[in-house]
């Protein structure tokens, strides 16, 4: 762990208080000074940098038998991941396919990826198997949303 991640760890112990103190004060919905260090403390440990990216998502996920398809709004995107709001719960570590369009050749991306964050219908995914054709379209979209961000 680095000097700083440690400095965090500490900043967030000590905060811990002083943002019940500032929830309760100010009475409205917020990210707390706990979320917002974890929050950076997660994007320190990235192994690439997330986008800004709005997309209609299909998520499919195999289940007991029978095949459920969930709709939702990509958020953000990276080289090796996608996070997205859903209208159906995911668990942790279950296996599914991605489609999601980006405005470069093929268009539609069909991916397969891993559940790696899952808060009720907020999820993270990890892509697990990507072509070279593929891959190349998420690096240069992801070099065009770098630019516009």
């Amino acid at each position: 762990m680095d000097f700083d991640a440690v400095e965090d760890c500490l900043a967030l112990k000590h905060n811990r208080k002083l943002k019940r103190t500032r929830e309760i004060q100010d009475g409205e919905a917020r990210l707390s000074v706990h979320a917002q260090a974890a929050a950076k403390l997660q994007r320190r440990l990235r192994r690439f940098s997330r986008y800004r990216f709005d997309a209609r998502i299909k998520v499919s996920v195999f289940r007991e038998g029978q095949t459920t398809v969930y709709w939702g709004r990509a958020s953000e995107l990276g080289l090796d991941g996608i996070g997205a709001t859903l209208s159906g719960e995911l668990q942790n570590g279950e296996v599914v396919s991605l489609e999601f369009p980006i405005p470069l050749a093929p268009y539609l991306l069909k991916l397969r990826a891993v559940v790696r964050y899952s808060d009720g219908l907020r999820c993270g995914f990890e892509f697990l198997v990507v072509t070279d054709e593929q891959r190349q379209a998420i690096h240069q979209f992801c070099v065009v949303l770098a630019n516009v961000s």
